[in-house]
């Protein structure tokens, strides 16, 4: 992927204020559409230094996923990213999937953002981002219930994530 070409289109996006039509050209160069997925909408901003997407819709209903009007004041590896997570809770949510508990739809989407499992053309998160995310991820295992059945299903995926979280503390 030509990132300058992709950032030349972004901004053009941008000084136009089509950030919908943004996303909407993201998740189409990066092959995160799913037919469960309704489109986007814009939700409120936070801080100017933080940003939350949220995929909206009752499970087996097609999902809205909510932006900021400031997405792409991010880094574009970020944004790409989170905007994977989000299109994965599409999916999880779909007729298909119908995973219904919420940790195991977060663990399963914070592990993505770490690996890359189900959509490999995501670009890799810098360090930072990846302790940050795998440490959310393992709260979310966490409020699976000590020693659940869930637990159980993801105990390698938990191996994975603190192995990657012990190497980038070992790098520091």
């Amino acid at each position: 992927m030509n990132y300058e070409k992709l950032q030349f289109n972004l901004n053009a996006y941008k000084e136009t204020g089509e950030i919908l039509d943004a996303a909407r050209f993201l998740i189409h160069e990066f092959e995160l559409d799913d037919e469960n997925f309704l489109g986007f909408g814009f939700r409120e901003e936070l801080e100017k230094n933080s940003v939350l997407l949220t995929a909206n819709g009752e499970i087996g209903d097609m999902q809205e996923v909510l932006i900021p009007r400031n997405l792409f004041d991010f880094d574009l590896t970020l944004v790409l990213n989170m905007l994977a997570h989000e299109m994965l809770h599409v999916r999880q949510k779909s007729p298909k999937m119908m995973i219904l508990d919420k940790n195991e739809r977060e663990w399963q989407a914070y592990y993505e953002m770490l690996f890359h499992t189900n959509f490999p053309q995501i670009p890799e998160l810098s360090d930072y981002y990846k302790n940050f995310f795998g440490e959310k991820a393992l709260i979310y295992y966490g409020r699976m219930g000590e020693g659940s059945e869930l637990q159980l299903k993801y105990l390698e995926q938990k191996l994975e994530v603190e192995k990657l979280l012990q190497d980038i503390k070992n790098k520091a």
